[in-house]
């Protein structure tokens, strides 16, 4: 895998043509590219996720990462269904399955970096459990969210439940769980489900404008940040205080600190190293 200069695009290999990973200067976004099932997430797509993921935490010129689906029908519709009855429906195939998905769920959840979900269209079922990955979601005004999972007869995981709940709450959760129904961006967004609402042709402008301010500013800042958040997440016994802390302490000793009082008394943008 290589990284971008800032002037210029570069592929990431992710050893699928249905997961795309693309990096121009500090952004990086992944794209989930199987428009003819609404971008549902295949097997091979679950299985380069963390790999794909690792590399870009690594990469030291990414500093935000933008997920989104290919063309403008869906972010991703979940699951691929047509694999269901290979891949869930045995015991041994279902764990397999459920092993896979928790892998990708985890590399999303170890990043360092900050996360913008850029939705248009359906986010269904495992892709809305996706887009909680995100820090941030941003939605076009012609999305749709729900979780189907009570109209084919499957049972819900407690980490796919629990991710909702935080968001948006039980009384909600259930209605979304139990309804199994569609909702629009709208409602989502009175929800809590996304942080904004824009019109559909101005949600890449929105996001990458998003993604340019966050990548402008301080990267320790900013991950210690995410840090403190995901750990005043966690139940009271395991939350690592002294990690955030500690990152914390690292940002007053950073070059990147006196850079940014050098600029703010030169009354210019602060050019930040990470360092």
């Amino acid at each position: 895998m290589t990284s971008s200069s800032p002037s210029a695009a570069a592929r990431y290999e992710s050893g699928t043509d249905r997961l795309l990973v693309e990096v121009s200067g500090p952004v990086a976004t992944v794209t989930f590219n199987n428009p003819g099932k609404h971008n549902a997430l295949s097997a091979d797509m679950r299985a380069a996720l963390p790999g794909v993921l690792r590399a870009l935490n690594a990469d030291g010129d990414v500093r935000v990462i933008v997920m989104t689906g290919a063309g403008d029908k869906a972010f991703t519709a979940g699951a691929d269904i047509s694999e269901f009855g290979e891949q869930r429906t045995s015991p041994a195939a279902r764990a397999s399955y459920d092993q896979a998905w928790a892998a990708a769920n985890d590399a999303w959840a170890s990043l360092d970096k900050p996360v913008i979900a850029m939705i248009r269209g359906f986010c269904i079922g495992g892709g809305l459990v996706t887009a909680l990955q995100a820090d941030i979601r941003i939605a076009s005004d012609d999305s749709q969210f729900g979780v189907p999972a009570a109209r084919l007869g499957l049972g819900y995981g407690v980490s796919g439940v629990t991710a909702l709940m935080n968001l948006i709450g039980p009384a909600r959760t259930a209605e979304v769980l139990f309804s199994a129904r569609r909702f629009p961006a709208a409602e989502a967004l009175q929800m809590g489900l996304v942080n904004r609402v824009v019109p559909a042709g101005s949600l890449r402008e929105a996001v990458l404008s998003l993604a340019a301010s966050i990548a402008g500013n301080a990267p320790l800042t900013v991950a210690a940040a995410k840090a403190a958040i995901r750990e005043i997440g966690r139940p009271d016994g395991q939350r690592d205080l002294a990690r955030v802390q500690a990152m914390v302490e690292a940002c007053f000793r950073s070059a990147d600190y006196l850079e940014g009082q050098r600029a703010f008394a030169e009354k210019r943008p602060p050019a930040f190293t990470g360092r």
